[in-house]
């Protein structure tokens, strides 16, 4: 197998047999990094100087047999983390003078674990939007093709690991922003329960919807990364429960699994219906009890809208100048969220207790913990647009743009919930299905997702379609 190839957990376990040094792994990330970098644009920082020296200390630890469950795998995270002494701009050109004097507790856990932080990925300016595109760092592409958006915000980290630089990636997600770019590139993206992973020191904005987590290529992968960033806490033991699934994980045969293919009002292309039914229909060979329901909610668009958006203007109003140097969609965004009362964003929060009991109920009713429904209606558009024209028939319109309406429940009741491939679009692009849990069920999630991963059957080595391009054209 060919190194490129290999997952987190493959090259851990070579780090561990001295198969490869920490330092010859990052030198080879960094080669390949390069050519991404040139092809994509997925990075905002390269950190190689000081990799490097974190690869070497992982030498020395591994050398004794020592080092966390990490030690000398080159991984990334997202320009919106925070690293102490390292710029964070947070994809804006008024933020480029800004380093934290602390590390996000999440970013400190992978570092403590041996991870080598070796780039910091794009997203787009403050986080703000499902694609990736910045006047800072420009615009990142999708490898499957160029032409076509990445998704966001963690945009950079997930074509980062979906062409092969790093296997792991730490995304964050306030309303679908891991789920979205794992869906486009073709990989799984993790947003666990929320407070299941710890992020402060971070940025104040979206405190009570946002979630760190892993962004890989396969279920395993992101498995192993969040064994590292999750924690225990108040609410639930997430590392021990994680530990315990590992000796007796849930299987397909004999679950009860609730399943909508479009929560009875989303729009949703033809292709995707069609694909999402075939992997149901594998499910139900696979043993798994299917029954078909929903939450029997209109969308929760105007709900998360409106609770991110005021929550934007309010951090932001408070700088010296909070509208200067700022670009057209993010002052548009900002302009509306300014444009919503306290009223109304009260009674967008009380709103997510009525998502919550819907959620609930719908469990209860059926007797399941499991809700599987398609990750998006769409394959990657062009980067034209920020938005998707159409979805279906459906078109998209200001202000509310509801193009994602699978993801915004998962953030507004802070329920765990996994992307993964299913299969190709009609353009040839990846095609992503969920996997959701009431608040606490992260390991059983992962262990769902990784059965629907095995039926499913996705190649999950790295996408370069460049690299693909011209090793075709020198044959």
């Amino acid at each position: 197998m060919k190194l490129g190839n290999k997952t987190a957990v493959e090259l851990v376990a070579d780090l561990r047999a001295h198969h490869i040094s920490a330092t010859e792994l990052l030198e080879e990330t960094i080669l390949h990094a390069e050519h991404v970098a040139q092809a994509y644009n997925p990075f905002s920082i390269k950190l190689y100087e000081r990799a490097r020296k974190a690869a070497a200390h992982a030498d020395e630890l591994l050398a004794k047999g020592l080092g966390g469950p990490l030690c000398g795998l080159p991984i990334t995270i997202k320009d919106s983390q925070w690293l102490e002494g390292v710029p964070c701009t947070n994809g804006s050109r008024t933020q480029q003078d800004f380093a934290p004097h602390a590390t996000s507790a999440a970013v400190q856990r992978l570092e403590e674990a041996g991870a080598v932080i070796f780039a910091k990925t794009t997203c787009p300016e403050f986080c703000l939007t499902g694609t990736t595109s910045s006047e800072l760092y420009g615009t990142t592409s999708n490898p499957w093709n160029t032409e076509r958006t990445c998704g966001g915000s963690s945009g950079g980290a997930g074509v980062a690991v979906a062409a092969g630089a790093g296997t792991l990636s730490l995304g964050g997600d306030g309303g679908g922003s891991i789920r979205i770019p794992a869906a486009f590139c073709g990989i799984v993206g993790f947003k666990p329960s929320f407070k299941a992973v710890p992020r402060e020191p971070c940025f104040p904005s979206w405190s009570t919807i946002v979630s760190y987590g892993p962004m890989a290529r396969s279920v395993a992968d992101v498995r192993l990364m969040y064994s590292v960033v999750a924690a225990n806490n108040d609410d639930k033991a997430y590392v021990d429960d994680l530990a315990a699934h590992a000796h007796n994980p849930l299987t397909l045969s004999g679950q009860k699994i609730i399943v909508s293919e479009d929560l009875g009002f989303a729009p949703i292309d033809d292709d995707v219906r069609l694909t999402f039914r075939e992997i149901v229909r594998k499910l139900k060979e696979a043993g798994a009890e299917i029954v078909y329901d929903h939450p029997h909610l209109p969308s929760s668009v105007v709900a998360w809208a409106t609770s991110a958006h005021y929550d934007s203007w309010s951090f932001q109003k408070k700088k010296d100048s909070p509208l200067k140097d700022l670009e057209k969609g993010t002052l548009d965004t900002l302009h509306f969220g300014a444009s919503l009362t306290e009223e109304e964003f009260n009674a967008a929060e009380d709103h997510r207790e009525v998502i919550h009991t819907a959620y609930t109920t719908m469990f209860e009713r059926n007797a399941s913990s499991f809700f599987i429904t398609p990750t998006l209606g769409i394959e990657a558009f062009k980067h034209t647009r920020r938005y998707p024209k159409y979805v279906g028939s459906t078109k998209i319109t200001n202000p509310w743009l509801d193009w994602v309406s699978f993801l915004y429940d998962a953030n507004l009741t802070g329920m765990p919930a996994c992307a993964l491939p299913m299969g190709l679009g009609d353009e040839n692009l990846p095609l992503s299905i969920q996997v959701a849990a009431p608040v606490g069920s992260d390991a059983s999630v992962l262990d769902i997702a990784e059965q629907l991963e095995s039926i499913i059957g996705w190649d999950n080595s790295p996408k370069d379609s460049l690299k693909e391009k011209n090793e075709l054209g020198s044959k």
